[in-house]
């Protein structure tokens, strides 16, 4: 592969047809069933589906057949499958995924979620980078290897509708399509974070999750604090003993049961992923006045943000703003509990594990319950094989001039655990464009371009060595 030839053939594909593309892509307020109850009937994601499918021939592959398919009462999902040339072995599963979040607020003057605006190198609006670009860079990079003449193995993309809600639709169309996909060799999924612009990452792990609401009642309507105070406890009060229970409020430290065996090979990369992130660590957060984060230690930050659970109250129910508030001794509080969890914990027995400890014995007697909402297990990696990994390496050195890296992710994907569960024997490329301050799910998302431009070129380098790495392993 020539790689001045690659960069220039990538630049024009992302500068003539992606970028417009995902300009009218924001456009379309597709938000993800979880988030837009009447998405059938409203049309939208339908739209998207089908702008992305028809922008497809924009970008010339050889031999691609590309179709929406829909199961009843299902977002639709784009199928791509793409021949394998120069009679090249294996089979690889492209991943990406086309509805949005919600709107959120706090987006800058001049910005908004289906408002597509360029700023530099900079695309503004929401699904850029979350993860409309995906289908497009999967594509171009197929492009680049027709356009000169270099194998790749047989390559089949689907992009999904449903994934910021879950992915609940993703094993209908997995059982669907069983015998279309296939056995996969390699998966590439193009919807993970990047530590910084500056390099190609490998996600290696995600945290699980547990979602709930806890409720605290003590009366069954509001009194006078005067007249109720001393006598009936506050919900308040009870809500933070309850919580005091799976939390040191002081420490952080959670239950034992929420906790996991943190494998060497992860001390080992997050502190090689701290001396090259440096103080982005920490200042790709928005911090007030002069909080501090939880440890001035950079690679056990990491670890913390990747292999060790946390906590967020993520909403409080029960209680007026302040300024409207009386002095009345309310009846209930509640809490809106989300606790990440280390990958290899299984959600539903750490989820039980909070249920009896945060319920138990609440002083006064109070009637406090924890609902749990949903529980996601994590995952992590299998070993990345050598020549696969070396292969990563070569393509971040040519395209981005920097080694490659690997780093664990905070957050919760569960399609990546439902694709180890169907495809237990592949190997998981899981990278993408979401830097600091990118923004995801929030305001003023976006997609960095030259990086969007980088990752594609990293992923034509890696196709075109994909089947030399397939016959290593079989």
């Amino acid at each position: 592969m020539n790689i001045a030839d690659t960069k220039r053939y990538v630049g024009e594909m992302w500068d003539d047809v992606i970028v417009p593309a995902l300009t009218r892509y924001i456009e379309i307020p597709n938000k993800s069933p979880a988030f837009d109850n009447d998405w059938e009937s409203h049309g939208y994601m339908d739209d998207a589906a089908q702008q992305l499918l028809d922008a497809i021939p924009q970008i010339t592959v050889k031999n691609a057949a590309a179709r929406i398919v829909k199961l009843p009462g299902r977002t639709p999902l784009i199928l791509i499958d793409i021949p394998a040339t120069n009679e090249c072995r294996g089979n690889v599963l492209c991943y990406g995924h086309y509805d949005k979040q919600p709107e959120f607020e706090g987006w800058e003057d001049g910005l908004g979620p289906w408002t597509p605006v360029r700023r530099g190198d900079r695309l503004f609006g929401r699904g850029g980078a979350d993860d409309g670009y995906a289908i497009f860079a999967t594509l171009a990079a197929i492009s680049v290897l027709d356009a000169h003449d270099i194998g790749h193995p047989r390559c089949c993309v689907i992009i999904e509708g449903c994934e910021e809600s879950g992915s609940f639709d993703l094993p209908f169309y997995l059982a669907e399509l069983r015998t279309v996909i296939g056995e996969p060799d390699l998966l590439i999924c193009l919807d993970a974070e990047c530590g910084n612009y500056d390099q190609l990452w490998l996600t290696t792990s995600l945290r699980g999750m547990i979602s709930g609401t806890l409720n605290v009642n003590v009366l069954t309507e509001g009194i006078h604090s005067g007249g109720a105070g001393g006598i009936v406890p506050s919900s308040f009060r009870v809500l933070r003993a309850q919580i005091e229970r799976i939390e040191n409020a002081r420490t952080g430290q959670l239950l034992p049961e929420l906790h996991g065996t943190i494998p060497e090979h992860v001390v080992e990369e997050s502190a090689l992923a701290a001396q090259t992130l440096g103080e982005i660590v920490i200042d790709r957060y928005p911090w007030h006045g002069s909080t501090q984060p939880s440890s001035q230690d950079l690679a056990k930050l990491l670890i913390r943000n990747t292999w060790e659970p946390s906590l967020a109250t993520v909403g409080l129910g029960g209680a007026p703003a302040p300024e409207n508030a009386g002095n009345t001794l309310r009846p209930s509080t509640a809490a809106k509990l989300v606790f990440r969890l280390p990958p290899s914990v299984h959600a539903q027995d750490a989820a039980q594990a909070v249920k009896k400890a945060i319920e138990a014995d609440p002083p006064c007697q109070a009637t406090v319950n924890y609902d749990i909402e949903a529980a996601e297990t994590g995952w992590f990696a299998k070993p990345t094989h050598p020549n696969l990994k070396e292969s990563l390496n070569r393509a971040s050195q040519a395209f981005f001039g920097n080694p490659l890296r690997q780093l664990g992710c905070g957050g919760t994907i569960p399609f990546l655990g439902m694709l180890e569960a169907s495809y237990p024997r592949c190997q998981f490329v899981a990278t993408g464009v979401l830097g600091p301050h990118s923004n995801a799910h929030g305001p003023n998302e976006f997609l960095d371009i030259p990086t969007g431009k980088n990752v594609t070129a990293c992923m034509a380098a890696v196709l075109g060595d994909a089947s030399e790495f397939i016959e290593a392993t079989d």
